[in-house]
C-alpha cells in the first residue's frame, strides 16, 4: 500500500490514466478508489483536480471509443464474448438489452456506475447503430459524472480518507492481504449468485435433433422468441415464431393447444431467458414447453433462415 501511494504521488495523473483505461476496458481493476484517492489528494495540492478528471475522461473516451467500434463492426458477436468473461454471464447482455429498450444511448450517462453494465453499453451502441456524435455526446457526458463523483467524494471526505490511507500505510502486506481476502469474497458471492441463478432456471431443454424429429414426425412445433426488443432489432427472429411480450404469452400462443409442442428460444449465454418463458408457459398450461439449447445461433446453424416452422401454428 504505501508502494502505490508513492507511486500515485510519484507519477500523478499518469497513474490514474492507466488505471481508468485498464478497468474501462473490461478488466477487474478497481479505479474508482483510485479517483476518491485522487481526490483527497488535490484537496492537499499534490494533484490538480481538473487535471485528474481530463485523464479520466480521456480514458474513459478511448475505451468507449474502442468498444463502440467493435460493437459497430461485430455486433452481436462482441456482445456475446464480453457476457462469457463477465462475472454474471447468464443475465449480463439481456439485462443490458433491457436497459437499452428503455432508455436507448442515454444510458451511457449511467452506466460506469454499474459493474458489467458499463462494458457492454458501449459496443451495444455500436451494434445497435447509435449516430457517433449522439454516442461521444453521452458516454463523455457519463464519463464527467463518474470520475468526477469520484474526485468530489475524495475532496469532500479528504480527512477521513487520509486518516485510512495511513492506517494501511502502516498495516503494509496485512493491508494488502486484506484487500485480496475482499475481492475473493466478492468473486466467491458472484459465483454464489450465478449458481442460485442457474438453479432457478433449471428445466429440460430441447434440442436441434429432437426438433428434427418432430418435424418429421409431422408434428410442427411452435417456436416462441423469448428474446428483448433490442435483440430482436440486432437478429430477425425465426419466421412464423411468437413473441413471448411483456412478460404475458401473445395472443397468438394463447389460443394454442396447450398439448402443442413450444419451443422457446433466445440469444442469451446458458439459454436462461428462454428457460425462464419456458417456466412461465407450463405455469399457462403448456406442458411441453421447453427451451432450445443452443438457442437462436443453434437454430440459424440447423435450419438457416428458412421458415420450417408453420407459420400459422398460432392459429391450428
Amino acid at each position: 500500500m504505501p508502494n502505490f501511494i508513492h507511486l500515485l504521488q510519484e507519477y500523478g495523473v499518469l497513474i490514474v490514466f492507466a488505471i481508468v483505461l485498464i478497468e474501462q476496458i473490461g478488466l477487474p481493476i478497481p479505479a474508482y478508489p483510485v479517483l476518491i484517492v485522487a481526490g483527497a489528494l488535490s484537496v492537499d495540492g499534490d494533484f490538480s483536480w481538473p487535471a485528474v478528471l481530463a485523464v479520466a475522461v480521456c480514458a474513459c473516451m478511448l475505451s468507449d471509443g474502442f468498444w463502440f467500434r467493435m460493437g459497430r463492426l461485430y455486433g452481436k458477436r462482441i456482445l456475446k464474448l464480453l457476457c462469457r468473461i463477465s462475472l454474471s454471464p447468464d443475465y449480463c447482455v439481456s439485462q443490458t438489452e433491457d436497459s437499452f429498450t428503455r432508455w436507448g444511448p442515454r444510458m451511457l450517462i449511467v452506466s460506469k456506475f454499474i459493474p458489467g453494465f458499463n462494458t457492454i453499453a458501449a459496443p451495444l451502441s455500436g451494434a445497435m447503430g447509435v449516430h457517433s456524435r449522439t454516442f461521444v455526446g453521452y458516454s463523455m457526458l457519463g464519463a464527467i459524472l463518474w470520475a468526477g463523483t469520484g474526485i468530489a467524494i475524495g475532496a469532500f471526505f479528504h480527512a477521513s480518507i487520509d486518516t485510512v490511507l495511513t492506517a494501511l500505510s502502516t498495516m503494509g502486506s496485512t493491508a494488502l492481504a486484506v484487500l485480496l481476502i475482499l475481492l475473493a469474497l466478492f468473486i466467491g458471492y458472484k459465483y454464489l449468485e450465478r449458481k442460485r441463478f442457474r438453479q432457478s432456471v433449471q428445466i429440460d431443454r430441447v434440442t436441434i435433433d429432437e426438433i428434427k424429429q418432430l418435424l418429421e414426425q409431422g408434428a410442427a412445433p411452435v417456436l416462441v422468441d423469448a428474446r428483448s426488443v433490442t435483440a430482436q432489432l440486432l437478429e430477425p427472429a425465426v419466421p412464423g415464431a411468437l413473441l413471448f411480450n411483456g412478460g404475458q404469452p401473445a395472443p397468438e400462443l394463447i389460443a394454442v393447444d396447450r398439448d402443442r409442442h413450444v419451443i422457446v428460444y433466445c440469444s442469451c449465454p446458458n439459454d436462461v431467458t428462454a428457460a425462464q418463458v419456458a417456466k412461465e408457459l407450463k405455469q399457462h398450461g403448456f406442458t411441453l414447453a421447453r427451451p432450445l439449447h443452443g438457442g437462436l445461433d443453434a437454430w440459424n446453424a440447423a435450419f438457416g433462415v428458412r421458415p420450417v416452422v408453420d407459420e400459422h401454428a398460432a392459429t391450428a
